[in-house]
């Protein structure tokens, strides 16, 4: 009896239309997808997308970030290798970079966001960590946070991320701190114009 239920099912499932499975297969994949894209900050406000880079071999760590504005315009872009480093120390010490250039600059009004959800959600929540160093890093920037007028830090996927990450990347291979301003490297500009057209990624929950 247990054959001929099997049977049973398996010729109900074969008549149903193709179009049917494929829909529900669809279905089922699909919402297991998350959608990802860069955001633009309000009008008036300047996005800082920030992130760390570190060689797991021989723990040789860089920093980066990109400015933009609400209209996705490019601001400025920092870069600059750190020495020998842990990939915390890089994140930490991209947003500590990047806070100093937002004072230097005099932006009010910022949009902190970076791809460290552990991190951000430490910052946000102004949680206390055990290690020595990183809480030296986050008392930083707790104490320059408060220096901007209004602020706000959140998380996103890396695809959102990605200008920062090659902005990172970038430092590993400078000698010096560089900035740029107005124009970011010739290499970024494809991902800077993606990112303003609102270039969507899905990745799986």
């Amino acid at each position: 009896m247990l054959y001929i239920s099997r049977i049973l099912r398996y010729q109900r499932v074969i008549h149903q239309k193709p179009f049917q499975l494929l829909l529900r297969n669809w279905h089922k994949e699909s919402s297991n997808l998350i959608p990802v894209s860069w955001q633009k900050p309000k009008i008036g406000w300047t996005k800082l997308n920030f992130d760390g880079s570190c060689k797991c071999k021989t723990g040789k760590s860089s920093i980066g970030g990109i400015f933009r504005n609400h209209e996705a315009e490019f601001l400025l872009g920092y870069a600059e290798s750190i020495g020998k480093s842990n990939s915390t120390i890089a994140e930490l010490a991209a947003l500590t970079r990047g806070l100093e250039l937002i004072l230097e600059n005099g932006w009010e009004e910022v949009w902190l966001e970076g791809d460290s959800k552990s991190l951000v959600e430490v910052i946000v929540q102004k949680r206390v960590v055990r290690c020595v160093e990183v809480q030296k890093q986050i008392n930083c920037i707790n104490l320059l946070i408060p220096k901007i007028k209004s602020c706000i830090v959140t998380h996103v996927f890396r695809e959102g991320n990605r200008a920062a990450d090659k902005f990172a990347q970038l430092g590993h291979h400078l000698k010096k701190p560089q900035i740029w301003r107005n124009d970011p490297p010739k290499h970024l500009l494809r991902i800077v114009n993606e990112d303003a057209e609102g270039k969507t990624f899905f990745r799986t929950r």
